[in-house]
């Protein structure tokens, strides 16, 4: 008989684990578990959508291309175009007028405080071979602004994260996974052999509490995993090294992008103003802009996604970005404000994610079967490239949960 296994977390990588598991495992034995009332309502629904190939230091090369090929696949097999946004981008870097830049790269590519283009210095040897891109007709230019070629063509993409996460959920569905919303956990019990047995789950809008039979528990609430962790082995000493970093967005529309100029493919553009400061602008499929650009490390994370409160200040200097990057002067009712969101990225101090088993020790006095009959593992931390990492990780854990080998070798990101 299936062990089941318990997926705390709905997000882009609690459904792509979900997913690639349910190809090997009853999928009737996975259990999704979501506390917010509306799914996808943080990052895995308001993030960029921006996906690359190899802007990474070595510790993450491997995951990075792991995840980037199988987003090209899944998008070619399931129609991804049209179901999640999937294209190709090409990525310049806009600098206007006399802004000044430096050249970082490596790790910093996945620290959110840090404006990313900052590390277009030396990105890509192919640019010095081009002249200047003109850019994508929805980027309004000015006086002595530069736009350079920051990778060579297919090795960045872009989809829309919230359309993806609701196609792997739908997929997981269908195939018999079970979605426990909006409910939350409440604790763990274990056998006489004080090994892991169950957990108890409340369902926050009936009340109803339930105990579901498992071995195997898979942490993946994003920023709320540390919170996570801590309620379900309060005796534990181990703390869960993650933070969390608020990020506002916009998403626009501008005549200047439309169905007709799709087929050229999207583009991903990181700019400096002459103040300083870097928006980042993602065209998308379906005649939308994403802009963000707007972090703040000391907002104090939610008790849950949907109780995050916008803070107008934000918007407005991204409004002023999308008027200053996407519309002009004369015409400022161009621009059309879809939607403004906010989202919680979870962090690591050292940059790249954990995606490990938590080891018996550290559970506080619990433990589990061995030999890949259970286990409790953690995958958060992603920062600033959950979506692009998505795919990746979720195989990945599948397959650590199962107890197979993993496609790339993970023992960097460990707890």
């Amino acid at each position: 008989m299936a062990q089941s296994t318990v997926i705390l977390g709905s997000g882009i990588i609690g459904v792509s684990t979900a997913y690639y598991l349910s190809q090997s495992s009853p999928a009737s034995s996975i259990h999704l578990v979501e506390p917010s009332p509306e799914l996808f309502a943080s990052a895995s629904g308001f993030a960029g959508g921006f996906i690359a190939l190899d802007w990474f230091s070595d510790s993450v090369t491997d995951l990075a291309r792991l995840s980037f090929d199988a987003h090209k696949s899944l998008a070619a097999e399931f129609g991804g175009r049209e179901k999640w946004g999937y294209s190709r981008s090409l990525s310049l870097s806009y600098t206007a007028g006399r802004a000044s830049r430096t050249g970082r790269r490596g790790k910093d590519w996945l620290r959110q405080e840090i404006i990313r283009l900052d590390t277009a210095e030396g990105v890509s040897e192919l640019a010095d071979l081009l002249a200047e891109p003109s850019g994508p007709p929805w980027l309004s230019r000015s006086a002595g602004d530069k736009i350079e070629l920051m990778c060579e063509a297919g090795t960045t993409a872009q989809v829309n994260p919230r359309r993806l996460c609701e196609f792997l959920l739908a997929a997981c569905l269908e195939r018999g996974v079970q979605l426990h919303h909006p409910a939350r956990a409440l604790s763990i019990d274990k056998d006489m052999r004080d090994e892991l047995s169950s957990i108890r789950l409340v369902n926050t809008t009936t009340n109803i509490v339930s105990d579901i039979p498992c071995s195997k528990i898979l942490i993946a609430a994003g920023a709320w995993s540390p919170q996570v962790f801590s309620t379900l082995f309060p005796t534990s000493q181990t703390k869960i090294p993650i933070s969390s970093l608020a990020g506002h967005s916009l998403v626009v529309r501008s005549p200047g992008w439309s169905k007709e100029h799709e087929w050229d493919g999207c583009h991903a553009i990181f700019t400096r103003d002459e103040d300083g400061f870097g928006p980042d602008l993602f065209s998308r499929i379906g005649g939308e802009i994403y802009i963000s650009g707007v972090n703040d490390a000391s907002l104090e994370l939610p008790e849950l996604a949907t109780e995050s409160k916008i803070e107008e200040i934000a918007i407005d200097k991204l409004k002023k970005a999308a008027q200053r990057f996407l519309g002009t002067p004369e015409k400022p009712e161009e621009i059309e404000i879809v939607r403004k969101g906010l989202c919680f990225r979870p962090l690591t101090k050292q940059a790249w994610p954990i995606i490990a088993k938590i080891h018996d020790e550290n559970l506080g006095g619990l433990s589990t079967r061995g030999d890949g009959d259970g286990g409790v593992w953690l995958a958060a931390g992603h920062g600033s490239w959950g979506i692009s990492f998505s795919l990746g990780t979720g195989k990945v854990m599948s397959e650590m949960i199962l107890g197979r080998p993993t496609s790339v070798n993970v023992e960097g990101f460990r707890l």
